[in-house]
């Protein structure tokens, strides 16, 4: 029996509209493995895991929209599992640069919006083992609720037959906003009542000091969303199309990433984003431009500690304004910085505020809201996102995980993410960029691995 049609959620209706040629709105995962992976076997997991609980992978985007009802889940009469699971061979010479040059192919190319929109990629390689590539358009589900859904796919042993892991919940910065919790509903409720009115006044910002004497915490948290100025342009924010550049890091080892941060007074999300301002500033002075401070989006979970993963999953985040001190020459001084901002946007209501913007602009018509997203997304140069995973090795089809690598899109006129997940004890860095804005973006992530090391050779506070 078909399911009835169901409205995309106004939030998940914005990622949906988001979507441009030069920047789709499709997270990208990548599932390493040492050893082959028995297809059919991997088939029959997706097919029970996903496809069954999870109704949005296997239904379709109604393109049919009024101005009263927008974009609208309908189920996929012609779903065929087959047309959504691609078997690819690994390009010589079969290494990590060959993997990256497959992910930026696969990245550059949209999903079809007559279909289901997720697509897996089962490579055979790199080194005699097996890879993934798993995309998702970001309407579906959040990097952090996908995450869940995708390592929940896989087993805690071997066995075949073995238990699936449940969907937990995740911590990352949302876990760490405990306190601006109590002001969800009212910033939510605030921001809907003025959004509208307030992102249309963005386009003159001389208006923003009126503004801002006006009001409260929740409306400051929404005057420094909508009305922060564009981010100056540099080499890491231009506005160009595609081809994506895809690079990641070699695991880091967590405990490593907490006695830094343990000795300096800082939290671990803090070190990572240390690093990576340090890495942006040594990259900016390498190609001959002096450092400026640089603002990033960064995502914040808004679920509920404990609550379980709805079968409809989609957006539950809400972005908050984190400026980079990027033009700051000492290290010590950076993670301090860091450190104390991070704390500052932890005691706010800036996330649920952002996300009642997001709601505002998905009730929006397709064009106002492609002014909105250019108008938001050019108040900063990047996308940090920090998705802790399991602890512990997971087996999808009896054959273990051993590296977890994502990559959350960049919308609008943002121009690079650098998305962060830990996995067994372990963190990876992804960078993707826009391959004429950082032609070289393995250089950023090795520059970022310099700077951990050099953190880790201050003296304690």
């Amino acid at each position: 029996m078909s399911q009835p049609r169901a409205q995309l959620a106004s939030a998940d209706a914005a990622w949906l509209e988001m979507d441009r040629p030069t920047n789709l709105m499709v997270v990208n995962c990548v599932l390493l493995f040492e050893r082959p992976l028995d297809w059919g076997r991997v088939s029959e997991v997706v097919r029970m895991r996903l496809v069954e609980p999870y109704p949005h992978f296997r239904q379709r985007v109604s393109q049919r929209r009024s101005m009263l009802r927008g974009p609208r889940w309908e189920e996929d009469p012609d779903f065929d599992l087959s047309r959504h699971l691609h078997r690819r061979g690994l390009p010589a010479p079969g290494d990590e640069s060959a993997l990256a040059a497959l992910v930026s192919d696969l990245a550059a190319m949209p999903l079809d919006r007559g279909r289901p929109l997720w697509d897996w990629y089962l490579i055979d390689g790199p080194a005699g083992g097996s890879a993934i590539v798993v995309r998702v358009h970001h309407c579906i589900a959040d990097g952090i609720a996908l995450a869940r859904v995708l390592l929940s796919l896989a087993d805690n042993a071997p066995e075949r037959g073995s238990s699936p892991r449940r969907p937990r919940p995740s911590g990352g910065l949302g876990g760490a906003l405990g306190p601006a919790r109590k002001a969800v509903s009212g910033g939510v409720r605030l921001a809907r009542s003025v959004v509208v009115e307030s992102l249309e006044t963005a386009a003159h910002p001389h208006h923003a000091l009126e503004v801002a004497s006006q009001v409260a915490a929740d409306t400051r948290s929404l005057v420094k969303l909508v009305f922060s100025p564009a981010e100056e342009d540099t080499l890491l924010k231009y506005d160009l199309g595609a081809p994506r550049a895809f690079a990641w890091s070699a695991p880091i080892p967590l405990e490593r990433l907490r006695t830094l941060a343990h000795a300096h007074g800082a939290t671990v999300n803090d070190v990572l984003l240390a690093a990576v301002s340090g890495g942006l500033r040594s990259y900016l002075i390498a190609r001959g431009e002096q450092p400026h401070e640089l603002r990033a989006f960064v995502p914040y979970n808004l679920r509920a500690a404990g609550e379980p993963v709805p079968r409809e999953l989609g957006n539950h985040f809400g972005l908050v304004l984190l400026t980079l001190p990027v033009d700051r020459p000492r290290r010590r001084e950076r993670l301090n910085e860091l450190t104390r901002r991070m704390q500052e946007i932890k005691h706010s209501p800036e996330g649920p505020v952002s996300y009642a913007v997001l709601e505002a602009v998905g009730l929006t018509p397709p064009q106002v809201e492609a002014r909105l997203v250019d108008i938001f997304t050019a108040k900063a140069s990047a996308v940090i996102t920090n998705v802790p995973g399991p602890r512990n090795t997971l087996y999808l089809a009896g054959v273990p995980v051993r590296t977890v690598l994502v990559w959350a899109p960049t919308a609008g006129s943002l121009d690079m993410s650098l998305s962060l997940f830990s996995y067994r004890g372990e963190v990876t860095v992804g960078l993707l960029a826009h391959a004429d804005v950082v032609p070289d973006p393995k250089s950023i992530i090795d520059r970022v691995e310099q700077e951990l090391g050099a953190i880790a050779r201050l003296r304690r506070s």
